[in-house]
């Protein structure tokens, strides 16, 4: 049997702010981090890190969900979990441990050991490799990769949840026998990634990358497109090519076809995708037998998507200056039912509207637990309606006294994503929750 959702039994400490009053919040620095604060979120637990509060945990795992998926269905790839320390000898062997800067997280062990929290595991994964090498050819295209925490010692965090010192990223990591394999691998990734931007709903754009730190040919970036974007992103009028402005050559050129006819946007990068050669594999003896038994070098790739970043992100893009709004395929709930308050003349004659549209809804698949009921009937409809706004529930239900006659029924069904409002009956109301669920 589903589990029925109750706003009364849900955690979320939001901030009340007074009518008119001008709130100055220390360290807030975005649209999103605001919001999220101010709607019971995310807290701050400390300079650049934060508690994942209940809401925000089910987008999160949703979108754990979704990349999930896409990995495993049209990447191919497998799921594993890569320790969150590794020894620092590894990245004094791949040559970042003095390269990477003061944002490389370090501890010492008991015994002396120094050792990095993860920003990143390519030293890691190829560690894994180079401990059970040569492999042989016949189990490549290998593609592994995990979600878990990843720590970086940023100097000034900001954005919230876009910038801090912890945050949660998916990391995929390719190994292939050839430069040619390495690059067909690359091609199926990003198609992975497209369908999944696709997916989600929010406007991206890609654009040709710096490899920087992280070394190798070829590197793509995926943006969201925002003011509080840190990066600059350049289209080139002539060659139509996009890149980072990272890209331009000494002269301020595009390096494709040396015109200066640009069309400049700001982005926040929230995925990218690198192919990294040997530089890793090379060095940390990461090999595998090729047909005629002969040890060689592996190929690798690397791609990277940002989750609780992407998720800020989308509600950096998509929201109002008062009001949360989400893709839809991450929404916390995508259904807030709001029935009368309590003691009022509606509630006897909605109750039971209530329980059938409830019902009806639990048969869907695509709505099983992802419908709540704002429960807190001390408060009233105009109130709650107010919250579940600003919370941004992409479908809002108000079961009021207008549901009492049966054959006249009236039930007030928002529609979030696109800001409408419509006075339906029962079954008008279910085929546009369907509709706008796309269920």
């Amino acid at each position: 049997m589903p589990v029925i959702h109750r706003l009364s039994k849900i955690f979320q400490p939001t901030l009340v702010v007074p009518k008119n009053a001008i709130i100055k919040h220390q360290d807030v620095t975005s649209k999103s981090q605001r919001l999220m604060l101010e709607q019971g979120l995310i807290r701050q637990a400390g300079n650049g890190t934060f508690y994942i509060l209940p809401l925000l945990q089910r987008s999160l795992q949703k979108t754990v969900t979704l990349v999930d998926y896409h990995m495993q269905r049209y990447a191919v790839a497998e799921k594993l979990t890569l320790p969150t320390l590794t020894s620092a000898d590894l990245w004094r062997k791949s040559g970042r441990f003095e390269s990477a800067g003061p944002e490389l997280m370090k501890t010492t062990d008991r015994h002396e050991k120094v050792q990095i929290l993860g920003p990143t595991h390519e030293e890691s994964i190829t560690a894994l490799l180079a401990s059970i090498s040569p492999i042989s050819y016949r189990q490549f295209p290998l593609r592994l990769y995990q979600i878990t925490t990843k720590f970086r010692d940023e100097m000034k965090p900001r954005f919230g949840l876009m910038r801090a010192k912890e945050f949660l990223m998916k990391d995929l990591y390719t190994f292939d026998v050839g430069t040619k394999q390495a690059q067909e691998t690359y091609e199926v990734v990003d198609e992975a990634y497209r369908k999944f931007f696709d997916t989600l709903g929010v406007p991206y754009v890609k654009v040709s990358g710096d490899s920087g730190l992280m070394g190798g040919s070829t590197s793509h970036e995926y943006h969201f497109l925002s003011e509080v974007g840190e990066d600059q992103l350049i289209h080139c009028n002539a060659c139509g090519i996009s890149f980072n402005q990272e890209k331009l050559d000494p002269n301020g050129q595009c390096a494709n076809c040396r015109s200066d006819k640009f069309t400049r946007q700001t982005g926040i990068e929230i995925a990218h995708a690198f192919i990294l050669e040997d530089k890793y594999s090379k060095t940390l003896g990461a090999k595998f037998l090729d047909q005629t038994g002969k040890p060689s070098v592996l190929q690798m790739g690397c791609y990277g998507i940002g989750i609780t970043r992407l998720i800020a992100a989308s509600i950096e893009v998509l929201s109002s200056a008062q009001d949360i709004r989400w893709p839809l395929a991450i929404a916390p709930f995508k259904v807030c039912l709001i029935p009368p308050k309590k003691g009022s003349k509606e509630e006897a004659v909605a109750g039971p509207w209530l329980e059938n549209i409830l019902e009806e809804m639990n048969r869907l698949p695509a709505l099983q637990s992802d419908v709540v009921v704002d429960d807190r009937t001390s408060m009233t409809i105009g109130k709650r309606l107010i919250d579940a706004r600003k919370t941004g529930f992409p479908v809002i239900v108000v079961v009021s006294g207008k549901s009492a006659h049966r054959g006249h029924e009236s039930f007030e069904v928002f529609n979030t994503l696109k800001g409408t409002q419509a006075d339906l009956d029962f079954n008008e109301t279910l085929a546009e929750v369907k509709r706008i669920c796309d269920c």
